[in-house]
């Protein structure tokens, strides 16, 4: 009896654990709540940075995603980036380290990833003007959106790519 007991605990966690559907929201705001879908019941705070100072130097900046539903859910995958600068819109790569994987969050729980930049010189022929970040997170066909404010983002030498990269999920707070 006992042994029939454990295995419908674990089917009902298995099912609570794979109960998120794909959705669509949209956040404008520095700490917004959008759609229906896993990662449309999160808030997605960006920064505060630690912006690079001056052109050639390195900056981070963090984006905190919460779970503000009532139900556990999973963000599968990795966080997707992009970089808008007037009509130029670029993709930033993801970390050659960051490796895909299912990141679950209960209640009020969150996860992270930092986007890492190098400034670049304002104006430059090798730098991009960025003005607004999309963040797309798994599972999701609408885009987080928020103004860029930490200066230019440098080219890698081809000249098309930015020299950024995003790191994969990481689990914070308690």
């Amino acid at each position: 009896m006992r042994a029939t007991s454990l295995t419908v605990a674990a089917l009902a966690a298995a099912l609570l654990l794979t109960g998120c559907d794909d959705g669509g929201g949209e956040a404008d705001s520095k700490d917004s709540t959008a759609g229906s879908s896993c990662a449309d019941k999160v808030a997605v705070q960006f920064g505060p940075a630690n912006a690079a100072p001056a052109a050639g130097d390195t900056g981070n900046v963090p984006v905190t995603i919460t779970n503000r539903s009532g139900a556990e859910c999973t963000l599968d995958g990795l966080p997707a980036v992009e970089l808008s600068a007037g009509d130029t819109v670029t993709d930033v790569p993801t970390d050659k380290a960051a490796g895909a994987k299912k990141t679950t969050l209960v209640k009020e729980a969150s996860t992270s990833f930092t986007l890492t930049y190098v400034r670049g010189e304002k104006g430059g022929s090798t730098s991009l003007a960025v003005g607004k970040v999309e963040i797309h997170l798994p599972g999701s066909s609408k885009p987080h959106s928020f103004k860029w404010s930490y200066g230019d983002v440098a080219l890698k030498s081809d000249g098309q790519a930015p020299n950024a990269s995003v790191s994969g999920f990481q689990q914070s707070g308690d």
